[in-house]
């Protein structure tokens, strides 16, 4: 892990995330997206538990020390399990450890991890405590307000308390209930209505914890609205097709500016592209995640 440094975790500011993208988020991506906006916290794509313990996992753990923050997300559903693998994402110097329960994946599904794990709340509280007991950086959670034909008003407050028992005080919530049979994955982040008042009202009843909303976002008066009530905002799609809203978003929730014009983020990004190349990485890899600028 040559290029990580010291974790920045102590003030983690969750205000602006964004959002953990498979295929997406790799480290390319998340160092393009540091130039836009210097004060979003960044996630992996979803790594899982056993991927990581028996994989590559220099590989699958490397990052670029001007990427913090910067999270870790797993994917699992055995304590044992995601205890190692958070210790491994801690010890690689990430700043936060972020458990899915949100992915309806067929696969994911058959792993027994992702959004079928809404409806085993206590499995998922064992899970985050067994992460926190080895880690010292937050270990926070992303999920749905609920599956199937779950009633999202009781069952979204049972697993929230259930699983906040462990110590876990950060739930970025994406707004939709995922479908486990019948949608696809991409159907999952579209056919579902949205339902961000389920998500301020959670906040209401748990206003000791940190509730970041997810799913939709595509402008900033929505998520300035969203952080009247709530703890932060999560941008996912909208951020990687339309990368440079993200130094809109930047200014404006911060107040602070990010690199100034499109010609100067390519021009910060270019020392970049040229050492990695270097390391063999193929130009094509790094380019595709700015074709939106």
């Amino acid at each position: 892990m040559t290029e990580r440094s010291s974790p920045s975790t102590p003030g983690l500011n969750r205000r602006l995330c964004i959002a953990p993208m498979m295929d997406w988020t790799d480290r390319h991506c998340r160092f393009f997206h540091r130039l836009l906006a210097p004060d979003a916290l960044l996630y992996t794509e979803m790594v899982t538990a056993p991927a990581l313990i028996h994989g590559d996992t220099e590989r699958l753990l490397r990052f670029n020390a001007d990427e913090h923050p910067v999270a870790l997300q797993l994917g699992g559903s055995d304590p044992a399990q995601l205890k190692l693998a958070a210790r491994l994402g801690e010890d690689a110097g990430y700043d936060e450890i972020n458990l899915n329960v949100g992915c309806p994946s067929d696969r994911v599904q058959k792993g027994r991890f992702g959004a079928c794990l809404m409806m085993e709340p206590e499995l998922v509280a064992e899970c985050l405590s067994a992460m926190q007991s080895v880690v010292s950086v937050p270990v926070t959670i992303k999920c749905r307000i609920g599956v199937d034909d779950q009633d999202t008003e009781q069952t979204l407050d049972h697993f929230v308390r259930t699983v906040s028992s462990s110590g876990t005080r950060c739930f970025i919530i994406h707004a939709r209930k995922a479908w486990l049979k019948g949608l696809s994955p991409a159907e999952n982040r579209d056919v579902p209505p949205l339902d961000y008042p389920r998500v301020h009202r959670l906040k209401l009843d748990f206003p000791d914890l940190d509730i970041i909303l997810n799913g939709g976002l595509e402008h900033s008066d929505d998520c300035k609205d969203a952080l009247r009530t709530l703890d932060g905002v999560m941008i996912g799609r909208s951020a990687y097709k339309n990368p440079w809203w993200l130094t809109e978003l930047q200014r404006q929730l911060f107040d602070r500016e990010p690199t100034a014009g499109r010609s100067g983020v390519i021009a910060s990004l270019l020392p970049y592209l040229e050492r990695q190349c270097t390391l063999g990485v193929p130009l094509k890899s790094m380019t595709r995640h700015i074709l939106g600028l």
